[in-house]
């Protein structure tokens, strides 16, 4: 009843009808793409009001603030909004795997829309588990103007976003409920050739799965949670590390034990780094370095 998949039978009270998915969900929607576009005309208003003293600013007639520090989603999401209505050419964001409400994924829809019917091009990192996101591919598959491009690492650390070259955001908390607005041209060079590095090494969405299991019988995604066990990481910080449940990576850490005859989490850490899998792995992921390991 709560989400209008039943309604009550017209012709006996005490009987419930179902209501087609589609049509409830589309009277769900209605109202928050609604509300959506009724905030992007605001942000839109607003922009325009600020364009003069924007301009001012730019001349040196105002000081601009390097870091700005944003409170609570509504101010992240207003500061996010007005900086890509003024985006004019580039957007690139780094989006750790992780399910988003409803709500977040169709305000993220609207706005990247916006920006490529405008001609901005659109980069995106996400890790590798992202590949097996239904509802992420699903996302991915409304941009096919040729202005959205999409590629998978193995790791990301956290949330970046940067518009233009001039104005970058990074979470502060975990709870992505404070937020930094970064416009140190410094900085936002800083993070832009960060993000230039990171997309260097990732593979391309549209290029399929990235290798499965390596010639020494251990996944690709067993390689990164071998890389973070020796490096000492507990069991939910590689989850996180690697966009995926805490359950999905334990059960991983347990295939990896299997494969390396490992009867404890000590000993799996000692032949981990016995078996050279991390170098084998390395080498495959960059093979120039087997020629400079010879010389």
């Amino acid at each position: 009843m709560d989400l209008a998949l039943l309604h009550p039978d017209p012709d006996d009270a005490n009987w419930l009808r179902p209501v087609p998915p589609s049509i409830a969900l589309a009277q769900r929607l209605h109202p928050i793409e609604r509300e959506i576009a009724e905030r992007r005309r605001t942000s839109i208003e607003l922009a325009e009001a600020f364009e003069p003293f924007v301009a001012l600013s730019a001349q040196g007639a105002a000081p601009i603030h390097s870091i700005t520090v944003l409170e609570g989603l509504d101010r992240i999401n207003s500061a996010l909004d007005l900086a890509t209505t003024q985006c004019k050419n580039e957007v690139l964001t780094v989006q750790p795997s992780a399910r988003h409400p409803e709500r977040r994924l169709i305000e993220g829809l609207e706005r990247d829309k916006t920006l490529t019917e405008r001609g901005v091009r659109i980069r995106t990192l996400y890790q590798h588990t992202a590949r097996y996101s239904a509802e992420r591919l699903a996302y991915v598959d409304r941009f096919t103007n040729g202005k959205a491009e999409y590629r998978t690492i193995d790791e990301l650390v956290e949330r970046l976003i940067i518009c233009d070259d001039t104005v970058a955001f990074i979470p502060v908390r975990d709870d992505r409920q404070v937020a930094l607005e970064i416009r140190h041209p410094g900085l936002v060079s800083y993070l832009t050739k960060v993000f230039e590095f990171m997309w260097g090494r990732a593979v391309p969405l549209s290029a399929g799965a990235p290798y499965e299991t390596a010639p020494d019988g251990i996944t690709d995604i067993q390689h990164s949670i071998a890389k973070l066990l020796v490096e000492g990481h507990v069991d939910e910080a590689i989850a996180r590390r690697l966009g995926m449940n805490v359950r999905t990576c334990r059960a991983h850490i347990a295939k990896l034990a299997t494969a390396l005859g490992s009867g404890s989490r000590a000993q799996l850490g000692f032949l981990i780094a016995q078996s050279g899998i991390l170098e084998q792995a390395q080498v495959q992921e960059h093979p120039g370095l087997r020629g400079e390991s010879q010389v």
